[in-house]
């Protein structure tokens, strides 16, 4: 990946869309993120800034993300000071990552103020910072650092705002004699990266590639460097050796699979969103994600032991030969005895069996004993049969949700908790307001004819879609006898592309994400039913065919609505 100097280049040009536009709305959905609500040049964009270490980034986004009930302090010190403001001008400090966006707003008192945001993107340094230009001091920071932190600057409201140090590399458009010398000499990406600011590897290495196929580096550098000046002339992704990398510009010198996009902040959204809200997911969901594995390794070792009593209870058979063969044979036997060997009258060969006795009984006191252990024996192997296929529908069950969470969005973890409560397996957490019941909100697709597909990600999405959403002439899908999601096609007679549409989606949200050759089952609703008592989201369902699909995240991408 390469969120470079050169990369941040193009992003400051893509972001001049947003200049002389309004800042409607700020909202901070975690501790790492501020998305912001624009109005420019008659179109509403999303802003969003993320200091997160492994997804640091600035960017127009396309994708939704749920907001706190309660606004953070950070974000209501930006909405004081920017909300109604508009933007008039955004621009990158020198070749850094870093992006600054001036803003013209006014005070509690409606005089004129300008306030900047500067956006540092440096991995676990990143950093978004509310500063006062008119006297460079600090307002807010998403991050404070404390002078024991870092020697060299503090960011702590009221603070002077000092720049990130300055690197003493070339600049990379500014082409002074030394700059020509470095790229008329260079050889290997390690002294781009030392000598020229703004590069990274990767685009050290595909400069140097570039430099193979012509003769004049001055002009081939000249050519790439105003690509990044305009914005990118090639957006694009590769998938390379189980890596992603991505620039503005085509990556010549990488083979992979290659994916184009419109705009950088549409590229962002493909290479960081899904790994993102999986991060939001874990900060809200980590206590739930451990709490369920936790319950399933308790049912899995629960399991093990009853598999053992299983085996116990199973020698009944044995109990009850010993009873008959003593019954039949205490005539002939005394008092005291250890262990008696007795011909088994019920084997063909006539086999001798050797039986334990307790010396303190007579042999009916024996026989009498055998018959008890096998009546306990038999009493026992029923209740173990019913806590076995109890034990094995709960492992299933919480299967089922370590699933939905781990593929889940905020969203779908909130109604998960609350089916825990509802099912009384978790508490109810304190709350002053009590919330008013909502509909669940499964996804919404489109297949490549047209037809709407519907996906619960959750069991309250999962019976809401099959038994309040869909017709009974719709077609449902599942993943067979693999935990996933209920998936359903608005249609009485889907087409052959919808079909296996849908059966991707339910191959993508199900425990089989990475497998090959998933196994989907369909049939009509009205061949799916719920057994009384059933947990939510289980159902049995008949006359189905069988599909067999390879999840293909590209074509879900280009499905969802």
């Amino acid at each position: 990946m390469a969120f470079d100097g050169l990369f941040t280049i193009s992003m400051t040009t893509e972001l001049q869309h947003l200049v002389s536009g309004r800042i409607s709305k700020i909202h901070q959905p975690n501790a790492q993120e501020i998305l912001m609500h624009i109005r420019a040049q008659g179109q509403n964009y999303k802003l969003l800034f993320s200091v997160h270490p492994s997804y640091s980034r600035v960017q127009i986004t396309n994708e939704t993300i749920d907001n706190p009930a309660q606004p953070p302090l950070f974000c209501m010190v930006l909405r004081k000071h920017l909300e109604g403001g508009i933007i008039s001008s955004v621009k990158q400090h020198e070749t850094d990552r870093i992006i600054i966006f001036q803003i013209q707003s006014k005070n509690e008192i409606g005089d004129d103020i300008t306030r900047e945001i500067h956006m540092e993107i440096m991995g676990r340094h990143s950093n978004l910072l509310l500063i006062d230009p008119t006297r460079n001091l600090i307002l807010e920071s998403i991050k404070h650092l404390s002078p024991s932190m870092n020697s060299y600057r503090t960011i702590l409201p009221g603070q002077p705002y000092i720049a990130p140090p300055a690197q003493n590399k070339h600049h990379p458009l500014e082409y002074s004699e030394a700059l020509v010398n470095v790229i008329q000499s260079v050889n290997e990406s390690k002294e781009i990266v030392e000598q020229i600011s703004g590069f990274s590897p990767l685009h050290a290495k595909e400069l140097l590639h570039r430099f193979q196929n012509g003769a004049n580096r001055v002009e081939i550098y000249k050519t790439y460097m105003e690509e990044f000046k305009q914005g990118g002339a090639s957006i694009q992704i590769v998938e390379s050796g189980g890596k992603t990398y991505y620039s503005p510009n085509e990556l010549t010198h990488l083979a992979g699979d290659k994916f184009s996009e419109e705009t950088l902040g549409k590229l962002l959204d493909r290479v960081y969103f899904a790994k993102a809200e999986r991060d939001r997911v874990k900060q809200q969901a980590g206590d739930l994600e451990r709490w369920l594995q936790n319950e399933l390794n308790k049912l899995k070792l629960k399991m093990k032991k009853l598999q053992k009593d299983f085996e116990q209870a199973e020698k009944l058979d044995t109990f009850q030969l010993y009873g008959e063969l003593l019954m039949a044979n205490a005539y002939a036997m005394e008092k005291g005895l250890k262990e008696v060997e007795l011909v088994n009258y019920y084997d063909e060969n006539e086999k001798t069996v050797i039986i334990p006795l307790d010396n303190r009984k007579t042999p009916t006191q024996n026989a009498q004993s055998y018959y008890n252990r096998y009546t306990k024996a038999k009493t026992a192997l029923l209740k173990i049969e019913q806590q076995f296929e109890i034990t094995k529908d709960d492992i299933a069950y919480f299967e089922l949700l370590l699933q939905q969470v781990m593929q889940a969005s905020p969203t779908d973890i909130e109604e998960i908790r609350e089916e825990l409560m509802e099912q009384g397996l978790l508490k109810a957490r304190a709350s002053k307001k009590k919330k008013k019941p909502t509909k669940p909100t499964p996804e919404k697709f489109i297949a490549s004819d047209g037809t709407e597909i519907s996906v619960g990600k959750n069991n309250k999405q999962n019976d809401f879609v099959t038994f309040k959403l869909a017709k009974k002439s719709d077609t449902w899908l599942h993943t067979k006898d693999i935990p996933g999601s209920h998936v359903v096609i608005h249609s009485d007679n889907p087409s052959e592309v919808a079909l296996l549409e849908a059966a991707n989606l339910a191959a993508y949200f199900s425990k089989a994400r990475e497998s090959a050759s998933v196994p989907v089952d369909y049939t009509v609703i009205k061949q799916v039913k719920k057994p009384s008592g059933a947990k939510p989201g289980f159902v049995i369902y008949f006359e189905q065919t069988t599909l067999f699909v390879t999840p293909d995240e590209e074509k879900i991408r280009q499905m969802k609505k």
